[in-house]
């Protein structure tokens, strides 16, 4: 697997390049940490849209899915081509002045076409992947996707061939003559915590709360 993507006109950043990243590693990172994704096209009529979806990186695809009926799937797996963006959101940044606030934060585009999975057991590990990312151990301790449930799921993947990251970190950046304003700036970090479990009504007293679900952490 090569350290890095190959860059193209499509995917090098022209504004603030230096916060361009095409390390496979780093951008597989995001991609493994973020819950969701956006699924941007055009119709055959030209009307755009962007639809927020779960997903799940194996390998070198992303895979997303739907109902066999969604309108997005069966249109991307016609051949439309595909933008997909994760963005990861670490940090407000409070500067002196309004104009130069901003965000930390970790964002990702895939630019492709997408491959409809027919292949059930290929569904099913797909699958697996989407419930292990939300939380690992479930897939095992859940009743599992039946013949129905498969049909009426349509999955996708998207070779991840065509990607770029871009990144922002660390401190505040002022302009120099704002630097000794009487204003208070700073980072506001931000993290993913998880509040304790809330047991259905319906879940019997006696099955425990599983440790996955008790102790989850992101």
């Amino acid at each position: 697997m090569l350290d890095a993507f190959p860059v193209s006109d499509r995917t090098r950043l022209v504004r603030e390049a230096n916060r361009a990243v095409y390390d496979r590693n780093v951008i597989y990172k995001i991609l493994d940490e973020g819950f969701v994704c956006h699924v941007g096209f055009a119709d055959s009529a030209g009307q755009p849209f962007v639809i927020p979806t779960m997903f799940a990186r194996v390998g070198d695809f992303l895979y997303f899915h739907g109902s066999a009926a969604s309108r997005m799937l069966r249109g991307l797996a016609s051949g439309l081509p595909v933008c997909i963006t994760v963005t990861l959101t670490d940090g407000l940044i409070l500067a002196r002045s309004v104009f130069n606030h901003s965000m930390n934060y970790r964002s990702v585009v895939a630019l492709g076409h997408a491959i409809l999975i027919d292949e059930p057991n290929e569904k099913l590990c797909a699958l697996e992947a989407f419930t292990e990312k939300l939380i690992p151990g479930r897939w095992s301790d859940a009743r599992q996707p039946n013949e129905k449930e498969l049909k009426a799921t349509s999955i996708l993947k998207l070779p991840l061939t065509e990607v770029s990251a871009k990144v922002r970190t660390g401190d505040v950046e002022d302009d120099a003559d704002d630097y000794p304003l009487p204003v208070w700036a700073g980072v506001i970090p931000f993290r993913l915590v998880a509040d304790p479990p809330i047991r259905d009504s319906r879940c019997d007293l006696a099955i425990p709360t599983p440790a996955y679900a008790a102790q989850y952490k992101r």
